[in-house]
């Protein structure tokens, strides 16, 4: 055989090996990518319910919360201590409770050893009250916002803002919830009576490496950090048992990247009553419902004596093509929490045909059109810069945002300060959950949504509001922009002018 003939035959076995290689890699990488916990959780863990915070009221009748941010430990399994950060204690944190018309102040405390932020998420509140990246609270230092709550009964939360930082701060625990309630709502014939028949779930994902946190990405993993099981209210494993034929649950997707499609195992249709910002206009019977990071909605489950029930996320085909399906979580199947139903139920009554009129605009008073089209290089092709002001809006006035998805993968939309309405998808009327007052939504490849914003103010020209995707991987990258609210004819000051000088005490 001659030497050229050898060389060729050798190199042509290293390239078939070396094809055989990579495709063997590829098979794996592709069969290792979903996730499924269906089947395989024990459900042995009680859920434990968040407590309600306490409070006091102060002579002007300003309720005051306290929250501490601080490091913690706890075993989510037994024998293995995880480190962790918490609200109040080692992970997660109380539940805040307040009324419409009520004067709230959170006294915050940071505990870490580093800076950080609480955001209200869903709440309307002046800039310098919201919590974003601009309002750090310095290790050591206690920030007060306060303000008076006015908007309608809703499940809302709050979290970590730092920029560049929050995926890192929510994932090691810093997350709970913030209920409101009003007079309207409080006469609804609705499960109120809180962990028993209104019972919150914080739903996120986790993996551990040994007892630790494993926050790593795997390969493809665009969309950021997905976990390889559910805990529920920092529950690995839950059950609960209910005591009535109606259960309220207030679904909070805590997750930095996963997006979740709820349904039960036995695909029963359920009740929803409740999106981001509060009570839709009469209930809808669904059987699935999507849910993407920062989302919340609240479900009416009809419960029969002796049954038990598994809340399920299920697979969703609208992550993109096959491979971002695959690798971004479209393909995962979860067990989340198993429902447990005594033998004798306390009876309920029937969900209200009609909950609540939306305070949310519906856009034939809109003043100006904005686009924003979402990349992950940054919204509208810039990424966050904290000393620019992306958009000025006045006052008082209504806008029609349309929010564009063409980045191949999926993303998310927030907006801070405001609830709005889902005017279209894709040019067709909203349908589901998408009917519902929100302030986040999940935006597909491939999805264009139109939005009615009011922004009712107060005006701040040097304190700024933020939009941005909500998987939290790509905010901390810089998918997140910046508004000011303004007077009629007043023009934006600059951020960081005054907002970095807000009041601490030690």
């Amino acid at each position: 055989m001659s030497r050229t003939k050898r060389v060729l035959l050798i190199s042509g076995s290293v390239l078939t090996a070396l094809a055989l290689l990579v495709g063997g890699a590829f098979l794996w990488l592709w069969t290792s990518a979903d996730v499924t916990t269906v089947g395989k959780e024990s459900f042995d863990n009680e859920l434990a319910i968040p407590p309600l915070a306490e409070s006091r009221v102060d002579k002007d009748g300003t309720r005051v919360f306290d929250l501490r941010m601080r490091p913690g430990h706890k075993e989510f399994v037994d024998g293995r201590t995880t480190d962790t950060w918490g609200f109040n204690g080692d992970h997660l944190g109380p539940t805040l409770r307040a009324q419409r018309g009520e004067k709230v102040r959170v006294r915050v405390h940071n505990g870490l050893d580093e800076a950080s932020t609480v955001h209200w998420h869903g709440m309307h509140l002046p800039a310098k009250m919201d919590g974003g990246p601009h309002q750090m609270v310095a290790a050591g230092d206690t920030w007060s916002p306060h303000w008076t709550v006015d908007q309608p009964a809703a499940t809302l939360w709050y979290h970590p803002h730092p920029h560049g930082a929050t995926e890192k701060h929510v994932q090691r625990g810093l997350a709970g919830m913030f209920i409101l309630d009003d007079p309207a709502s409080d006469r609804l014939a609705l499960p109120t009576r809180y962990g028993i028949d209104d019972i919150p779930l914080i739903v996120q994902d986790v993996s551990f490496d040994g007892a630790a946190f494993d926050h790593g990405r795997g390969p493809m993993q665009n969309v950021g950090f997905l976990g390889e099981r559910t805990m529920v209210n920092g529950t690995l494993s839950p059950y609960r048992k209910v005591a009535d034929e109606r259960v309220r649950l207030r679904l909070l997707n805590a997750s930095t990247a996963r997006t979740y499609a709820f349904g039960f195992s036995d695909d029963r249709a359920f009740d929803l009553v409740g999106t981001d910002g509060g009570l839709l206009e009469r209930p809808a019977a669904i059987e699935r419902l999507q849910l993407s990071p920062g989302e919340r909605a609240e479900i009416i489950v009809t419960m029969r004596p002796g049954e038990r029930t598994v809340l399920r996320s299920y697979p969703q085909d609208n992550h993109g093509d096959a491979w971002q399906r695959r690798f971004n979580g479209g393909d995962d199947s979860f067990d989340v929490l198993q429902l447990r139903a005594a033998d004798r139920l306390r009876p309920s009554p029937g969900t209200p045909a009609e909950l609540a009129t939306p305070e949310v605009p519906d856009g034939t008073d809109a003043v100006k059109t904005r686009h924003f089209d979402l990349k992950r290089s940054g919204v509208n092709g810039r990424a966050m810069a904290m000393d620019r002001v992306d958009e000025t809006v006045t006052r008082g006035t209504t806008e029609i945002w349309t929010v564009r998805n063409t980045n191949g993968m999926p993303h998310n939309f927030h907006v801070h300060d405001v609830q709005f309405r889902v005017l279209e998808v894709n040019g067709e009327a909203p349908s589901g959950a998408l009917r519902g007052p929100k302030d986040t939504v999940f935006v597909p490849n491939g999805t264009t949504m139109k939005l009615a914003l009011r922004f009712d103010g107060p005006a701040d020209p040097n304190t700024t509001y933020m939009y941005h995707c909500h998987l939290l991987y790509h905010e901390d990258q810089g998918m997140m922009g910046q508004f000011v609210v303004v007077e009629n004819g007043r023009e934006a000051g600059g951020p960081g002018r005054h907002q970095h000088q807000h009041q601490h005490q030690h």
